[in-house]
């Protein structure tokens, strides 16, 4: 519509000097010392979602980080719309690999740098933005509400017992949430699913100090050579977990979805330059886009001990440590992956040394109806604006709180993500393009226009 493009050309600016100021918040859900800065964040949202529109915004308190609710009805008889975002970020380390300060948002080529630009500072905020057109043209024919939470990054611990004490507050007839990504802007896609997460850490102790390496090398277990060779352990030669059990509930696509990924544009030679790798790595028999989509898989996140500092220091460890985390798919669950993991590494604990594992978090993977009302808006919108028919795909990332939201709200889910794989989420350098971020901005409003009607 005219009004909504002449409105948001006139205030593009603005709407990415608020962008570019909700970035400068350091809001690290998994570090303490950034508590008064969640709460920072929190208040901002709250403050700009009442600026855009929202007839109230109220920030919650939970027993982590706070929850930001807010609201627009235009008539109690009309679809209800849940918006669901995050403002929390991952924590920006290794600090030394960013062209520019994690918190000190830089636009270059067309891009944002800055942890949090696509992750999700940057998507939730189109829909603040397009509540804000919708608002101002008096054309919203729906009801929004929003849920921004603030622990998504540290697997939402609290968000499910807030969910269940305000189900009427979030009654709604679908959930929409831009956490996501797609193929490329000429290329548009939905994602239909998201995978589940088991994550879990792992500690190996050897003797009760450090030691000499020289003194007692070759005559005590090394801590670090025992967790390599436990996670090595792992897979097999064609890349396949060897964890005994983890494939059981595996729900293997069929034929006929194999057939629609392998429709999604691929390139695999500008995939690995892109990446700067020679080789792709993966289970044999699938392809990249199927490994990342429609498999499982186990992951090292994280492994430390030892001396790692400056210079060199002749030392056998005491301890070692690795975070794990395994991707997984519909049928798979959490909890059972998570034991199954637990019990693994506790089972095969060299002789010499002692193992400590523990769960740090999870979620469900998901999948969403491509023949609901709320997809074929969402399709629709994207083709509107885009100029054709969005792609349907699976995502390989995870949003742990979708299925508690289905179960607890009784309502589908519909991805609309604008973000890019190449956003460098969770890594240095993270970038949203303004592009992706004003087509969002462009594009949401439209799905509320076909979903009303």
């Amino acid at each position: 519509m005219q009004g909504w493009k002449d409105y948001q050309e006139k205030n593009k600016d603005r709407f990415l000097d608020e962008l570019l100021e909700l970035l400068r918040i350091p809001s690290i859900s998994a570090n303490s010392a950034n508590k008064e800065d969640m709460r920072k964040c929190a208040e901002k949202v709250q403050q700009r979602l009442l600026e855009a529109g929202a007839a109230s915004a109220k920030v919650y308190e939970t027993a982590g980080h706070p929850v930001v609710y807010a609201e627009k009805i235009v008539d109690p008889s009309k679809p209800t719309v849940l918006v669901y975002g995050h403002y929390d970020v991952q924590p920006p380390d290794p600090l030394d690999l960013w062209h520019s300060g994690p918190f000190e948002p830089v636009i270059k080529d067309g891009r944002i740098y800055a942890r949090g630009s696509a992750d999700d500072k940057g998507q939730f905020y189109m829909h603040v933005k397009a509540l804000e057109i919708l608002s101002k043209t008096n054309s919203l024919q729906n009801n929004i509400k929003f849920l921004i939470e603030g622990e998504e990054e540290v697997g939402s611990p609290n968000l499910a017992d807030f969910v269940a004490a305000h189900k009427e507050l979030l009654k709604c007839d679908v959930i929409l949430i831009s956490d996501s990504s797609m193929i490329s802007m000429e290329n548009p896609s939905i994602d239909i699913g998201v995978r589940g997460l088991a994550y879990i850490q792992v500690e190996v102790t050897g003797a009760n100090r450090d030691l000499h390496s020289g003194v007692y090398g070759g005559a005590v277990g090394n801590p670090i050579t025992m967790l390599a060779k436990m996670i090595a352990s792992c897979h097999d030669e064609n890349n396949h977990i060897t964890i005994p059990g983890f494939y059981d509930d595996v729900v293997a696509s069929t034929p006929e979805e194999r057939k629609l990924m392998a429709e999604a544009p691929y390139n695999e030679n500008e995939y690995k330059n892109d990446l700067g790798v020679k080789e792709l790595w993966g289970e044999k028999g699938y392809t990249t886009n199927e490994r990342t989509g429609i498999r499982p898989t186990l992951e090292l996140n994280g492994i430390w001990g030892g001396y790692t500092g400056e210079g060199a220091k002749t030392v056998l460890p005491s301890k070692a440590f690795a975070k794990i985390s395994a991707r997984l798919v519909p049928n798979q669950s959490s909890e059972k992956i998570t034991d199954m993991l637990l019990q693994y590494f506790r089972k095969i604990a060299p002789v010499g040394v002692t193992v400590e594992a523990y769960n740090l978090h999870g979620g469900e993977p998901y999948m969403t109806p491509i023949n609901s009302k709320a997809y074929q808006a969402a399709a629709q919108a994207i083709e509107t604006t885009f100029g054709k028919k969005p792609i349907p795909v699976r995502g390989g990332g995870s949003i742990p709180i979708c299925s508690i939201l289905e179960k607890e709200l009784g309502v589908k889910i519909v991805f609309m993500g604008f973000g890019l794989d190449s956003d460098n989420l969770h890594s240095p350098n993270e970038k949203f393009d303004l592009v992706n971020f004003y087509k969002g901005i462009e594009t949401i409003p439209y799905f509320h226009k076909y979903f009303a009607s």
